[in-house]
């Protein structure tokens, strides 16, 4: 189990990501960009080379990033433009965490088998903090 850092931009999470690889002296562990996504999700042209997800160990933690894309959602409003991400023990974890967190807020995406391996979700809490929740199925 463990708690890191989700970042979003407005396609500057390349220049930020490569910003933070630097003052940390680390290497990506992961970096995709959206032209990586299954050709089912309808990636506009001018959102490809953005990123789409972006992990850097930095100590035992991890910070990790994404840019918006126009067809997913709003822009990423800056000040409130992360959220904390939970990586569970096992699914049934997973899904206790995710209905607690739930209770009073607003779930942004059900808890759901993803195209990368793993069983995520995502919320805002009661308190308006974000959430994502991410279970690695490949692993367990």
């Amino acid at each position: 189990m463990s708690l890191s850092t989700y970042l979003m931009f407005n396609g500057s999470c390349r220049q930020a990501f490569e910003f933070y690889r630097t003052v940390f002296n680390s290497d990506f562990q992961v970096i995709q960009t959206f032209a990586d996504a299954p050709p089912d999700m309808n990636v506009p042209d001018e959102d490809k080379d953005n990123i789409m997800h972006v992990s850097l160990p930095i100590g035992s933690s991890i910070l990790m990033g994404s840019d918006t894309c126009s067809s997913f959602g709003p822009p990423a409003t800056i000040g409130d433009n992360f959220s904390i991400s939970y990586s569970p023990e096992s699914k049934e974890d997973c899904n206790n965490i995710f209905e607690k967190l739930s209770h009073g807020g607003e779930v942004t995406m059900p808890l759901q088998d993803t195209f990368w391996g793993s069983y995520f979700g995502s919320l805002k809490d009661q308190f308006g903090v974000q959430w994502m929740l991410n279970f690695d199925t490949q692993q367990n």
